[in-house]
């Protein structure tokens, strides 16, 4: 079904790889929390310089948190506190290490169409940031823009599960079905707000193939530019 611009009457935004890259993101708030740990905790930060030893520290981290899955924080902070365990550091820097890297992960470079796109929604819709991750547009500096924040870890689930995205629309006290979700992945945006009732925009920035049939998104674009020109109709 194509897009219907008459039944609009909130959006829910992704955040990662939709509004900025995420992996060069996380890969300076990985600096920042080694650099921290080199000071503070020099045998921790040697054994996270291994990258088996950082994949096995996050495989116990998911078992240590059974359920916790969807809380990315618990997680990172869990791995951590069992580094410094088996570094034979202070596990109680833990909290100290971790918002460092929190802090770091917060300071991202917007995609180019990112904030006009943010400007040209806002002024139209109400909008809710809808993520997996532990991004806070609040520490970002972009929360005017939205309305309301839903987060996987408040949650209890990630997308593409449809309580995230009820959630969202609750938010801002709408039907499902009045709200148009933009995302860039195919599987937790796409297939997520699509069994969720709600319409979808699909930003697919790589010209991907959709792999996901019978779902499908109600448009694709190639950038949150192109979108604003779509709903600029509206």
């Amino acid at each position: 079904m194509p897009l219907d611009l008459s039944q609009i009457r909130a959006v829910s935004l992704d955040l990662d790889d939709t509004l900025w890259p995420v992996w060069p993101t996380i890969a300076r708030a990985e600096t920042a929390l080694q650099d921290w740990l080199h000071q503070h905790a020099p045998a921790t930060q040697m054994l996270c310089a291994q990258p088996d030893a950082r994949l096995a520290l996050r495989a116990q981290a998911a078992r240590s948190l059974p359920g916790s899955a969807h809380d990315m924080s618990a997680l990172r902070q869990e791995a951590i506190r069992l580094a410094l365990l088996q570094a034979g550091d202070d596990p109680q820097l833990a909290s100290a290490a971790f918002e460092v890297f929190l802090a770091e992960r917060q300071r991202v470079e917007l995609f180019e169409d990112a904030l006009p796109a943010l400007e040209f929604l806002s002024r139209r819709y109400p909008l809710v940031a809808l993520s997996n991750g532990n991004a806070d547009v609040s520490r970002i500096g972009l929360q005017h823009f939205f309305a309301a924040s839903v987060g996987a870890h408040e949650v209890g689930c990630a997308k593409p599960d449809a309580r995230m995205f009820q959630r969202a629309a609750d938010r801002v006290d709408v039907a499902a079905s009045q709200v148009l979700h933009i995302g860039d992945d195919a599987l937790h945006d796409g297939v997520g707000a699509l069994a969720a009732g709600m319409q979808m925009a699909w930003l697919n920035r790589a010209a991907k193939p959709w792999e996901h049939a019978p779902w499908e998104p109600h448009l694709t674009v190639a950038g949150l530019d192109a979108l604003c020109i779509h709903l600029a109709d509206a």
